[in-house]
């Protein structure tokens, strides 16, 4: 991995960046002023230099003497007249992530552009920030792809649709000797069955009807680099034997042809199936299982690593702004709510979210409340009071109240007001309502483990109503 270099003589500050890097999942080491000099042409992996402005002149000429590496200046504010193109920008403490990762990925700019030679690892290393997370499952799988990548063995990724499967074989890829030759992905579900050994081997010209001229296949086309063999599971079975042979004998031939085409290609697979399960019921073979599966990797689910969320949505938002297109940021409240959601659709399900919710809220904070209702989990915040008049309230109070028994006449009324027997010396109509209402709304409240939006589904009433209640009788959570 690339290494990020932090000059300081304050230890202080040095211990301080160290520790976010760390915790960001980069490697970084750290030098003092009298040694910089000397640690930086005794290293050639660098692709940013944290130094610390204590001492400006002897940072400015730290700076000028490697033009060639990003800098980013800690702690002190450059003179108007200094204008240096490898300098990235300032940091100031307190250090944020948000603002870090932002001056990293300037720095990664900058060193691709300004080391042509080394593009193709530059853009390993961009790879590897997309698999973002500091929990201990997607720690493990960049342990593992460091030590997988650069053998030949054939890897097998296991995980649930949507966790990043792909990402991970492009790390893989673009990780190994094999980083100058093509990368071809192939989704062996998506394609029919009959139309995959041509898709896979190509096919010579009149292999079959509306083949007007020869083509090669995915095998050919990722000569000398990584075919990535995605949904390997779905696969028919008359398939596997033919991809069997290949990975055995290492050569092919075309649909239709009789020339045997030698194959230089390590293979990638992935699946969300349980293929041991698939063996047992004989859909799939035992012989190809154990020939890919010789390196596996567990993709782990966005369920399995909540706490790995908010830098999830920190690197989407920074892709959209990347691509130009508005931005969205969470509130706390709705960052924990965010967490609590299973996720079945892992981060694929994640970023549409994000992408969505930047098209409806561009530019602005999202809370809890503007999450879709299925994402809402935990204490609402209360909405500002209505303007609604007390009476206007009320009545939409005893509409919502009363509205599924005026549906149903039954004795077996949801509420039960409509069969209570008024008392003989009279009720004060006003408070019965309203303490009947707090009642139900504290029921239904308690039953749903005090989320809002459940609560006001099971009341039959719109979630801003049952906020205003909630604030009108000052319900709230003990």
């Amino acid at each position: 991995m690339k290494e990020i270099l932090i000059i300081s003589d304050n230890e202080v500050r040095k211990n301080n960046l160290n520790v976010i890097l760390t915790f960001m999942g980069e490697a970084c080491s750290h030098s003092d002023y009298s040694h910089c000099i000397k640690t930086i042409e005794s290293k050639n992996d660098l692709v940013a230099i944290l130094i610390d402005g204590e001492v400006p002149e002897l940072t400015e000429d730290v700076i000028e003497k490697f033009p060639a590496i990003p800098f980013v200046n800690i702690g002190f504010q450059l003179s108007a007249e200094v204008n240096y193109k490898n300098m990235m920008g300032s940091l100031f403490e307190p250090i944020t992530q948000p603002i870090m990762v932002e001056l990293l990925n300037k720095c990664q700019d900058f060193h691709r552009l300004n080391t042509p030679s080394l593009g193709t690892t530059t853009g390993k290393t961009r790879l590897f920030r997309s698999l973002v997370g500091n929990s201990n499952g997607i720690k493990e799988v960049r342990s593992l792809i460091e030590q997988v990548a650069p053998s030949e063995a054939n890897v097998l990724i296991l995980g649930e649709s949507g966790t990043g499967k792909e990402v991970i074989a492009r790390n893989i890829h673009y990780m190994s000797n094999r980083q100058k030759g093509p990368f071809i992905p192939v989704n062996c579900g998506a394609i029919p069955g009959e139309l995959l050994e041509s898709e896979l081997f190509g096919h010579e010209k009149g292999a079959f009807t509306g083949a007007i001229g020869s083509r090669k296949g995915r095998f050919e086309l990722a000569e000398g680099g990584t075919l990535f063999l995605d949904e390997i599971g779905d696969m028919p079975l008359q398939m596997q034997v033919k991809l069997l042979r290949v990975l055995q004998e290492r050569i092919f031939e075309r649909v239709g042809g009789t020339k045997t085409i030698n194959c230089d290609v390590r293979i990638v697979a992935a699946t969300h199936r349980n293929l041991e399960e698939m063996i047992s019921e004989n859909t799939f073979r035992e012989d190809l299982y154990y020939r890919i599966n010789v390196f596996p990797i567990e993709s782990p689910a966005l369920r399995e690593r909540a706490a790995d969320i908010p830098l999830l949505l920190q690197e989407l938002a920074h892709r959209l702004e990347n691509n130009n297109e508005n931005i969205v940021k969470f509130n706390d409240d709705a960052m924990r709510s965010l967490m609590s959601h299973p996720w079945p659709g892992n981060v694929r399900e994640l970023s549409n979210l994000v992408e969505r919710l930047a098209i409806l809220y561009p530019k602005k904070l999202v809370g809890i409340t503007e999450l879709p209702i299925k994402y809402q989990y935990g204490d609402t915040p209360l909405a500002p009071l209505s303007t609604l008049s007390e009476e206007q309230q009320e009545r939409e109070a005893l509409n919502e109240l009363f509205l599924s028994d005026a549906e149903d006449t039954s004795e077996t009324s949801q509420v039960g007001v409509l069969n209570t027997a008024l008392p003989s010396d009279g009720v004060n109509l006003k408070e019965y309502l309203s303490d009947l209402e707090i009642n139900l709304i504290s029921q239904a409240l308690e039953q749903q483990d005090w989320i809002v939006a459940r609560a006001a589904d099971q009341l039959g009433m719109r979630r801003t109503t049952l906020v205003e209640k909630m604030r009108k009788y000052e319900i709230s959570r003990q």
